[in-house]
């Protein structure tokens, strides 16, 4: 049947839903490709094709080692021809009625081991102004878990270091309250007490961190002082603001922390987002299992 109307119906994707010659390419070869799966499967008439045969055939797409992006494609193809035959009364119901598209994978985050976290955190020297004032954002990064927007966009009265707090977007109704962990505290106590004033030019600055100039630090400026520390390392790692988060909530979660708590941290709407550090925090548990038990691992 396909190939009794297929110029019939390649006219039909080309002046009533406008594909590009290239797009419409990828249609026609998606068909013929399903054509000859249905054949090799003893379903000779695209008639005899059901919701089952369509799953199958994405399946053995998967199987074959196509990229999510084709196994939609092929999918829309195949819906499209479908609701072409549809809607010309040449079938009696759509069998991609309700197929829903493969839903593509999420890349597992990198992160830092905590020998790794711990060799980046000592680079800074905090004897000097900016040592301290280094030390004590990297810190508070890694104890926190805040971006790197967060981290620059922070006044010093959202740092509550009597209660050991953090008061992320205190202005308004998005405010996340966020534990300092003491190594964190020490340091950026340290900054705050004996070297913020050092570069202090307006005592209205609200800025918690600032720049040689006594203004607040840039995110460029940021990015920068990571670069500078990374570089000093012998780490097959590229760090960023990033991945000391995803270090972060992994190494929450490896010692215990439930997922709700670590998502408010995180000040992730979805916790979804936040589920993608338990599949890390497992794949690492599974590999030190097998490399502690496998006589040859």
């Amino acid at each position: 049947m396909f190939e009794s109307i297929k110029d019939e119906y390649l006219d039909y994707m080309r002046h009533e839903k406008g594909l590009t010659p290239n797009t419409l390419d990828a249609y026609k070869r998606d068909m013929l490709q399903f054509k000859e799966y249905l054949l090799k499967n003893n379903i000779d008439d695209i008639r005899d094709v059901n919701k089952t045969s369509i799953i199958t055939y994405l399946m053995y797409l998967q199987r074959d080692g196509k990229a999510i992006s084709t196994i939609s494609r092929n999918l829309a193809s195949i819906r499209c021809f479908y609701q072409y035959l549809l809607a010309n009364k040449l079938i009696d119901e759509d069998p991609t009625f309700n197929l829903s598209s493969p839903k593509p994978q999420r890349k597992l985050p990198n992160i830092l081991t905590r020998e790794e976290v711990d060799l980046f955190l000592a680079q800074p020297d905090p004897t000097n102004y900016i040592g301290a004032r280094d030390k004590a954002m990297l810190e508070l990064l890694y104890a926190t878990g805040i971006r790197a927007s967060e981290m620059i966009a922070l006044d010093l009265d959202e740092l509550d270091l009597e209660f050991k707090y953090l008061y992320l977007n205190k202005a308004n109704f998005n405010e996340r309250v966020i534990p300092i962990g003491s190594i964190a505290l020490k340091y950026l106590k340290n900054y705050v007490f004996n070297y913020r004033e050092e570069v202090l030019t307006n005592q209205d600055e609200a800025a918690l961190f600032l720049n040689y100039n006594g203004n607040r630090l840039t995110r460029q400026g940021f990015w920068k002082i990571i670069k500078q520390y990374s570089k000093k390392l012998s780490i097959d790692k590229k760090i960023t603001p990033q991945i000391l988060r995803h270090s972060f909530a992994a190494h929450l979660l490896e010692n215990g922390a439930d997922i709700k708590t670590v998502q408010e941290i995180l000040g992730h709407s979805d916790i979804s987002t936040t589920q993608i550090y338990a599949f890390v925090t497992d794949n690492r548990k599974l590999k030190d299992v097998y490399d502690n038990s496998h006589p040859r691992a």
